[in-house]
Order: C-alpha cells, then sequence, then structure tokens
C-alpha cells in the first residue's frame, strides 16, 4: 500500500499476551458506524500483519485463512457470524501495552475509513491470501491458512518501498 508510513517502532518487547477478541474489542470500541463483521476481521487481520512485519512477534496466536471474502479468523467468524452484514455495536476495550495500543491506534488511522468491501478488495490484490488462494476459484470454499513467513514478509517489504517514497 503506497505512502503506508508508520509513526513508532520499538523492539525487544515480550510476545504480546492478546487474544484476537481484545483486539477485535478495541476496534468495536471506535463507535464506526460502518464495524461490519468483514471489517472487523480485515482490520484484525492487518493489525496481526503489521504487527509480525514491523515488530516480529505475533499480536496474538490466532490465525487467519484464505476465505472467499479474503483473510478470516474462523473463532471470530463464529464469535461475531450473528451480526451477518449488519453494523456489530460497539464494546469497551481492554487495556494494551504502550506498543500494542500504538500499533491499532495506527492500523486503525491507516485503514479504518475503509469500508468492509474496500478491505476485501485490498487484501484480494496482496501476496498472503493470493498465495494461499492458489488455484482455487473465486467463490471456492477454502480453510488453507495464511502463512506467517509470507505476511511477514510482504507488509514488511510494503512498509519499506513507502519509507522510500
Amino acid at each position: 500500500m503506497k505512502g503506508v508510513k508508520f509513526s513508532f517502532l520499538s523492539e525487544g518487547r515480550k510476545m504480546s499476551q492478546n487474544s484476537i477478541f481484545d483486539v477485535a474489542k478495541f476496534f468495536l470500541s471506535k463507535n464506526d458506524a460502518n464495524m461490519t463483521h468483514k471489517k472487523l476481521q480485515k482490520l484484525c487481520y492487518y493489525a496481526f500483519s503489521w504487527n509480525l512485519a514491523l515488530r516480529n512477534k505475533f499480536l496474538f496466536r490466532e490465525q487467519f485463512q484464505a476465505w472467499v471474502h479474503g483473510p478470516v479468523a474462523p473463532v471470530l467468524y463464529s464469535k461475531y457470524k450473528e451480526h451477518g452484514w449488519k453494523t456489530i455495536p460497539s464494546e469497551d476495550a481492554p487495556s494494551f501495552d504502550q506498543d500494542d495500543q500504538a500499533m491499532l491506534e495506527e492500523v486503525f488511522r491507516i485503514y479504518g475509513s475503509f469500508t468492509g468491501d474496500e478491505l476485501e478488495t485490498l487484501t484480494h490484490s496482496e501476496e498472503p491470501w493470493v498465495y494461499a488462494r492458489g488455484d482455487l476459484a473465486p467463490y471456492e470454499p477454502s480453510q488453507v491458512q495464511l502463512s506467517d513467513a509470507i505476511i511477514k514478509d510482504y507488509y514488511l517489504r510494503v512498509y519499506e518501498r513507502a519509507q522510500n517514497d
């Protein structure tokens, strides 16, 4: 993504002890009228991906699969699927350490104005999802897990290119 510049980076921190549900609650606390299930999935995916690329650690342990509509964490899908295409109500955000909080704020700053459909389109153009989908037809179901190594390498390359713009 051209022009992506994160305004923080720290190293040498322990692995985050968050769950994907903590991160989802952070995004839900933003009172975003467009916070659909699809958008929530993609924001959690980008938080996971950028954290892995830039901080070399997992923001949470849950993983993403290459579903038809982009990267999806099945456990998060199960929790919020009842909302379908409707807006998910706001929730209170848990506490995060300073670095995790900064990462989440940056991800929301960069991606929060997009709709779920726009984020889906974006993930469909990016290597981690494309690679995991392989030769599957566009609407063919998949439970193939996105590769952490490909996620880390791809977003690190995107970041490095953006720093040279």
